[in-house]
C-alpha cells in the first residue's frame, strides 16, 4: 500500500539531541576527551572575563564549534553559523538545544578574539597531549622535528615597495600589476594585506609565494604532535624552532630530522643539549655533520624511518584542518589556529587509538 505524502509540519518534538546521535558515532568519544579537555581549563577561562556585565557566548562552546569548523572543513565562521542552524548533530556537539537561537557570525569572531588574547590554544593542546601522556601512548624518548610552508591569505599583488605610496588602482576590485624588471625582497617590500607574511620560494623550481612557516615536534610511538609553533618564513626558522623546541626534549632522546637540518651548527647544539641528532645524511657535494657513531645504530635507522610519517600531520593539516591557505592574517593569529589544529589532529589520532577518558 503506498504510503501519504502529507507535509504537515509538527509543532512539538519529544526525541532529545542525545538520543539522536548514534551510539557509536565517532564524535561521542571525541565530545567526551574535549569535555574533560575544558574542564581543566574552565580556571583560566574565568580569568579572561569581567565578572559583571552582559553574558558572552561560553567558552566551552566557543571552542566546540571552532573544533567542528577544523574537523569537517567548514571554509568561514558565516558557514559554521548556517550549519549550527539546522545540523542537529552540530547543535548536540556543541551543547546547543534543538531551539536555541545561533550567533551572528561577527559576534561569533569577536568573541573568538577573546580566546586568541588568552593564548587558549596553546592551553587546549597542552592538555590534550597530556591527555595522551596520561594514557601512556607517548615515549618521551624518540621524536621527530618538521617544518612546512603555510600559504598566506595574501596575493602577489599586495607585494609593494615599503614606504612608497600606492598608485590609485584601474581596478580596485582587481588592478594590473606589471612585475616585470622589478626586484622584489622581504627587506625592500611588505604585503600591505598582511606584513607578517614573507616572500618565500620552496625550491628552485616553484614560485616564490607569501608564506608563514610551521614547525611541528612528533612523538615517534604513535604518531601525535608534541609541540608547534608558527613563524613568518625564512631560511633559517626550521632549525632554530627545532631547537627551540629540544630545549623542552628529556636529556638522552633521539630527534629525528630531513637533510635540510643536516648542518654543523644545528647537530653540534643539538649535542650540546644532551640530545641525540638523528639527521638524514646530506651528502650532496658536501660532506655530512652525521658520522659513523650515529648511523651505526639501529636506532638511526628506526628513526629515519618513523620521521616520515610527520607528513601525515601536515597533510591533514592542510587537506582537512584549513591550512592549505590560511584564512587569518598575522602570526598571532595564524599561529592560533595551527596550534588548535595541531591539537584537533591529537584528538583524531586518540579517538583512533581509542583513547577514552579515565
Amino acid at each position: 500500500m503506498r504510503g501519504d505524502d502529507e507535509q504537515q509540519a509538527s509543532v512539538w518534538s519529544y526525541i532529545p539531541l542525545e538520543q539522536r546521535v548514534p551510539a557509536d558515532h565517532p564524535l561521542r568519544v571525541m565530545r567526551a576527551m574535549v569535555d574533560e579537555v575544558l574542564r581543566e581549563l574552565s580556571p583560566q577561562f574565568t580569568q579572561l572575563y569581567a565578572r559583571v556585565g552582559r553574558p558572552s557566548i561560553a567558552p566551552e562552546r566557543l571552542l566546540r564549534a571552532l573544533l567542528l569548523q577544523v574537523l569537517y572543513s567548514v571554509r568561514s565562521e558565516r558557514l559554521l553559523m548556517e550549519q549550527l542552524d539546522y545540523n542537529l548533530l552540530f547543535r548536540w556537539f556543541v551543547g546547543l538545544s534543538a531551539d536555541d537561537p545561533i550567533w551572528d557570525a561577527t559576534v561569533f569572531t569577536k568573541n573568538r578574539q577573546r580566546l586568541l588574547e588568552g593564548d587558549i590554544a596553546r592551553a587546549f593542546f597542552d592538555r590534550v597531549v597530556a591527555q595522551a601522556r596520561q594514557r601512556e601512548l607517548l615515549s618521551d624518548e624518540h621524536f621527530t622535528v618538521d617544518g612546512t610552508l603555510v600559504e598566506a591569505w595574501a596575493s602577489l599583488k599586495s607585494f609593494k615597495p615599503k614606504g612608497t605610496p600606492p598608485a590609485p588602482p584601474d581596478d580596485p576590485g582587481n588592478p594590473t600589476v606589471n612585475f616585470h624588471g622589478e626586484r622584489r625582497s622581504n627587506t625592500t617590500h611588505a604585503s600591505t594585506t598582511d606584513p607578517e607574511a614573507r616572500l618565500f620560494r620552496k625550491g628552485d623550481a616553484h614560485e616564490a609565494k607569501l608564506y608563514y612557516q610551521g614547525h611541528v615536534l612528533m612523538d615517534n610511538r604513535q604518531g601525535l604532535a608534541v609541540d608547534g609553533s608558527l613563524t613568518p618564513a625564512t631560511g633559517f626558522a626550521e632549525r632554530e624552532q627545532a631547537l627551540a623546541m629540544a630545549t623542552r626534549l628529556p636529556a638522552g632522546a633521539t630527534l629525528g630530522a630531513d637533510k635540510s637540518y643536516d648542518t654543523r651548527d644545528f647537530v653540534d647544539a643539538l649535542r650540546g643539549l644532551a640530545v641525540t641528532p638523528h639527521v638524514a645524511q646530506n651528502i650532496t657535494k658536501r660532506a655530512s655533520a652525521i658520522d659513523r657513531r650515529t648511523t651505526r645504530h639501529a636506532s638511526y635507522q628506526a628513526s629515519q624511518r618513523h620521521r616520515k610519517r610527520i607528513e601525515e600531520i601536515f597533510g591533514w593539516l592542510k587537506t582537512v584542518g584549513l591550512l592549505r591557505k590560511v584564512r587569518h592574517r598575522g602570526a598571532a593569529r595564524v599561529g592560533w589556529m595551527f596550534t588548535f589544529g595541531l591539537a584537533v589532529y591529537n584528538l583524531v589520532r586518540l579517538r583512533r587509538l581509542g583513547a577514552l577518558p579515565t
